[in-house]
Order: structure tokens, then C-alpha cells, then sequence
């Protein structure tokens, strides 16, 4: 029999490339820590990383929750992660504390690494989840039952780890909600990864001359793939912890070239008193996602930041599917873009038929990065996945150029700032108050974010409760991103269907 010798995509092996290729340019400057890594110093504390934790007792298959900021050392966790075969739960540092709990848990992680801001949260992990035997954190307060993360690098070899991985591996579960019930964790390969990396770069023109601003956070598959892209590409990249007037001087100073932003960065950027001072001149583009990016804000963010725009548009299960350069998009402005290389789109029925072009319908499309599922949720694996194809609950219509145009979401989702929230989510929560006879969480229009969460509630009438007390209420059990910016006062009841379900679209006509 004749053998075979293949080679496999992998995401670590991106990175010891990348040394090789690129090896004393600089790959990373992290504004949270001031830190500039060159690829091969960049590999070399991965690599470091990476037998400082098997040496701890890691191995191929495990599962390792990590709770961190926009900072290098995120990106250096997760390739040690991915050379080692270790399953990675990048988590979310909005939640709160019971909800990354509650996911670290469902996911059967073993090990903890966190940043300086979350030594408490970690206490917690510690005293509900004794199951968890390793905790690597930053920074100088640490506990006594914490291993440091500078001492493990410092103290490890910097050898590839030499661990087999194949394209078919898992390589991290990524989270779209920390949720009561089924928490929404899907599985990402080794080759979801590299495939989506390789069509990001290519349709949003990443080259060695770029510098890429990571301000997405990294806990999330965009902004990986933004430090994957620098990775792939050998573009210089700066990571950041968004902030406005930050983010200007950073673009000022460390000449950036190319940034990805939601459409609620750039209203905020804009409210800057001084923002007129700072020299943009660096950047050749800006790229949008995640929510509706307006005629009127985009004709802002080329008059007043940088005249060339992308957009794309993909759920972050399915990876990219359609994007728009910057002629595409001043052309058909309204439009998230035409097919990527790699991807299939199509607009379909109730039933799962094509409708016609022009017709609006369900987008479900597939490609090389689309996950393989749902973790430990068949029932959403049933829903999502049919015939080979992935649902993504959005609607959506193409023309006859082929250019796809979104028209609203059959999900109950609500997108504020780029981050989603599920209504029933929040529904639970302020159906737990006491003063609460009924509510409805929908999402109202809003300038600087996208879409606001809103609470329609109808009171008791034999309890008093105000709306600075219900807010606080909520927030102190679900992160502030979910927390209503508003409470509405129902005169009751709420609108229903026959069949009892409340007919939300009223009340987002009636409150628009």
C-alpha cells in the first residue's frame, strides 16, 4: 500500500511560519502593556507558553477557559492553545461572574488563565468549580493557589511543543451568549480557522504593508481573526482595548493603515471634542460589520475618516460569506456585499425553496470557516444545520448583480454595539422581580447603538416599582451590554397572538 505524506492546516503552524518568514519585523505592539514583539519573540513566548503548560500536566484534548482583555497576552494563549491540541474557551469579560461560571462548566474546562482584571471572578471559578486544577493569572496580585504567567514563560523552553494536530481537530469553542438553560458554544477546527483567515485577507486586501488596529475584542472570532490576519499576512498589528479618543492617537501615531470597526466605534469616535486634531491620513481603509452601517454614517466616515469602505457580512458560526470593497460599496451602498471565494449563499423559503432574485427569504449559506456545530445542543443543531446548509435566521434578498441586502432577523435577537442579546434572555431575569406582571425585551433604532435594549413592562398592580430599581436589578444578574437602556410602562396586557405569544412587532411600530 502506498503511502501517503499530507500535510494538514493547522493554526500553529501559522505562527512558526510566520517567525521564519517574517521573523524581526514586528508583529504585535499591545497599547495595554506597551509591549512590541517581533514574529520570532512572538513565537518564542508561545512556545514557551505552550511546554510551560504541558509541563503543568496539559495534554492534546483538554479544555482551557481563559478570561482576558484586548492585550497580547490573549493572542499569546491562544496559539500555546492551539500547538498543544488544548481546547481553548476564549470567554466573554462582559458577562458576569454566574454566567462564566455557568460556561466554563458547561464547556468541562480543566484549566484557568486570566489577566489582572479578573482575580476575582477567578476566586470564584476556584470555590464553585474545584474540578478546575490548573489557574495561570497576570500580573502581581495574584493568589497563592495561582501559577504566574510570566514565571511559567520565563522557566519553559522555547522548542516547538512538536504535538500532532491535524485540520480536523477542535481547535476552541467560540461563545455567541452566555445564557441560562443551553449556553451558545459552538466547536471551531483548526481548519475553520485557517480557511477563514485565508478568505478575510484576500477579499479585504491584507498585505506586509499594512497595520492592522485590533479593537474588536479578542475574546470573539473577529477580532482573532484580525490577529490571525497580521499572523498570515505579515502585517504589523496594534491591539487595543477600545477607547475613543485613545483609538485616534493610536491610528495618529502608530501610522494605521486598516481597522474593522462597528458602526456604534464610529459614533462614538465622532462625539470627540478634539477630534479634528488628530492626523487620520494613515488609514487607506475602514471595514464595518457586525450591525447596519447607515447611508448617513458612512457618508461621515468618508468625508470626515477615510473614503474607502468594506463591509462583510457573516454570523461569526458561519464565518465571512459576502463582502464589499470599497467601489462595490459606493456603488450599492445599502448592500453588505457579493459572495467570497470559498462561500455559497442562497435566499430560500419557509420549506427551504429559492425565491426568486429580488424576493426576500431566509440567508443560509456554507463555507470552508462555517463550524460543525453546536456543543452539547442538539436542538440547535436541528435548527441551524439542514441538508448541508447553515440557517442564519436573518432575512435577506439579492439582485440581479448578485450584491445581498439584509432585511431584518427572524431570530428574537437584538444587536447593541455589535454585541448580540437574545430577548428571552432578559425576559427571565425581569420576570423574576417581584413587581413584574409581564414584559416584552425588543430592540428599538438607536444612533450610537445600532439597536437599543428595550423592556415593554406591564406592573403588578399591587406592587410599585420603579425603572431605576428594575434596571438595577437586571444588571446585577446578567452583563450591562444585555441590561435594558430603557423601561417602557405598558398599560397591559401585552399584544398577543391566538396563541399567546406576544406580537413584538406592534410594540417596535408602536414605540419606534
Amino acid at each position: 500500500m502506498q503511502q501517503k505524506s499530507t500535510g494538514t492546516f493547522n493554526v500553529g503552524n501559522f505562527l512558526k511560519v510566520a517567525s521564519i518568514r517574517y521573523r524581526d519585523r514586528e508583529a504585535v505592539y499591545c497599547s495595554t502593556t506597551g509591549r512590541r514583539y517581533t514574529f520570532l519573540e512572538l513565537n518564542n513566548r508561545v512556545n514557551r507558553l505552550a511546554n510551560g503548560l504541558m509541563a503543568m500536566g496539559l495534554k492534546k484534548n483538554d479544555v482551557a477557559a481563559f478570561l482576558c482583555t484586548n492585550r497580547s497576552e490573549i493572542l499569546e494563549i491562544f496559539f500555546a492553545l492551539a500547538k498543544i491540541g488544548v481546547v481553548g474557551v476564549p470567554l466573554n469579560y462582559r458577562l458576569a461572574p454566574e454566567e462564566i461560571i455557568e460556561l466554563v462548566d458547561h464547556c468541562h474546562a480543566g484549566s484557568f488563565l486570566f489577566d489582572p482584571w479578573f482575580g476575582e471572578t477567578a476566586e470564584k471559578v476556584r470555590d464553585r468549580l474545584p474540578e478546575i486544577k490548573h489557574f495561570v493569572g497576570m500580573g502581581d496580585q495574584i493568589s497563592e493557589f495561582v501559577m504566574d504567567y510570566e514565571t511559567l514563560i520565563s522557566e519553559s523552553s522555547s522548542e516547538e511543543p512538536g504535538v500532532e494536530i491535524s485540520e480536523d481537530d477542535v481547535q476552541y469553542f467560540n461563545l455567541t451568549s452566555g445564557t441560562t438553560g443551553h449556553p451558545k458554544v459552538y466547536t471551531l477546527t483548526h481548519y475553520n480557522n485557517t480557511s477563514a483567515v485565508s478568505i478575510m485577507s484576500s477579499h479585504l486586501d491584507i498585505t506586509p504593508d499594512d497595520v492592522i488596529l485590533t479593537a474588536f475584542p479578542i475574546f470573539g472570532r473577529v477580532g482573532m481573526g484580525w490577529c490571525l490576519c497580521g499572523i498570515l499576512t505579515g502585517a504589523r498589528n496594534v491591539i487595543h482595548q477600545f477607547h475613543p479618543t485613545e483609538i485616534l492617537e493610536l491610528i495618529e501615531s502608530e501610522k494605521v493603515t486598516v481597522s474593522n470597526w462597528v458602526p456604534a466605534m464610529a459614533s462614538f469616535i465622532f462625539m470627540q471634542e478634539e477630534f479634528d486634531k488628530y492626523d487620520l491620513s494613515s488609514l487607506r481603509a475602514l471595514i464595518f460589520a457586525s450591525s447596519p452601517l447607515t447611508t448617513d454614517l458612512q457618508k461621515e466616515v468618508r468625508d470626515r475618516i477615510c473614503p474607502n469602505l468594506y463591509e462583510y457580512y457573516g454570523l461569526q458560526e458561519s464565518g465571512i460569506l459576502v463582502a464589499a470593497g470599497p467601489e462595490e460599496k459606493a456603488r450599492r451602498s445599502d448592500s453588505v456585499g457579493k459572495l467570497v471565494f470559498s462561500a455559497d449563499v442562497r435566499i430560500v423559503d419557509a420549506k427551504g425553496n429559492d425565491v426568486k432574485t429580488g424576493e426576500i427569504g431566509e440567508i443560509i449559506g456554507r463555507s470552508p470557516s462555517t463550524t460543525s456545530g453546536y456543543y452539547k445542543n442538539e436542538e440547535k443543531n436541528r435548527e441551524s444545520f439542514r441538508n448541508g446548509w447553515f440557517y442564519t435566521g436573518d432575512l435577506g434578498r439579492f439582485d440581479d448583480e448578485g450584491f445581498l441586502y439584509l432585511a431584518g432577523r427572524i431570530k428574537e435577537m437584538i444587536i447593541t454595539g455589535g454585541q448580540n442579546v437574545f430577548s428571552m434572555e432578559v425576559e427571565d431575569v425581569i420576570m423574576g422581580h417581584p413587581g413584574v406582571a409581564e414584559c416584552a425585551v425588543i430592540g428599538l433604532p438607536h444612533k450610537t447603538w445600532g439597536e437599543a435594549v428595550t423592556a415593554v413592562v406591564v406592573k403588578k398592580a399591587d406592587v410599585d416599582v420603579t425603572k431605576e430599581e428594575l434596571i438595577s436589578f437586571v444588571r446585577e444578574k446578567i452583563a450591562g451590554f444585555k441590561t435594558p437602556k430603557e423601561i417602557i410602562w405598558y398599560g397591559g396586557p401585552l399584544p398577543r397572538t391566538p396563541t399567546g405569544k406576544v406580537t413584538k412587532f406592534v410594540l417596535v411600530e408602536k414605540y419606534t
